[in-house]
């Protein structure tokens, strides 16, 4: 469990998943990430965070201290064996839109950001978006992140002629105060 001002991340239970599911159905929230979810696509979503976990990795369920609300997920991966990331620290998160512009994915993701340098004795961490996801890309960079030139990369995971299958990826370097 990692505990911020405001948040608490913790691995997700099953009472966090109808706030989990109900923001894989959001078209809004999915509209630069993928496909809508429906509730066995969401489970399946959920059984690979475990499978995450597995390796000490893993994302967590973030609340808000206030209320106890499930406000999303965030944490830390290794980037998909099938893309240029493959192997590599990734990190990820994704709020329900209720929750956007209130600073809360940017509270969590330096927290998850400050756990994964003591655990993990990596150079750098990683996070890729779709090239057209502006607001992803300004909270990397809010991170510290910067945009890897030349890392761009064509989805696997996306048609040919999706507009999502366009990638962008951005890397943080080990701060010397972590070394």
């Amino acid at each position: 469990m990692i505990e911020t001002e405001r948040l608490v991340l913790r691995p997700p239970v099953e009472a966090d998943h109808p706030a989990l599911y109900a923001m894989w159905a959001d078209p809004v929230v999915m509209a630069d990430l993928g496909p809508v979810k429906d509730a066995t696509a969401s489970a399946a979503a959920l059984a690979r965070h475990d499978g995450y976990r597995r390796e000490g990795l893993g994302f967590l369920s973030v609340l808000r201290k206030e209320d106890d609300a499930v406000i999303g997920f965030c944490g830390l991966k290794r980037g998909d064996a099938q893309n240029p990331i493959a192997g590599q620290i990734e990190a990820g998160w994704m709020l329900g839109r209720t929750y956007w512009r209130q600073g809360y994915a940017l509270e969590a993701m330096r927290a998850v950001l400050d756990w994964g340098w003591i655990r993990f004795d990596v150079p750098h961490i990683v996070a890729i978006t779709s090239q057209r996801n502006a607001a992803s890309r300004a909270m990397m960079e809010r991170l510290g992140m910067a945009y890897v030139a030349g890392g761009d990369f064509e989805h696997h995971a996306f048609a040919a002629d999706d507009p999502l299958r366009h990638i962008v990826t951005y890397r943080i370097t080990r701060p010397v105060s972590a070394a």
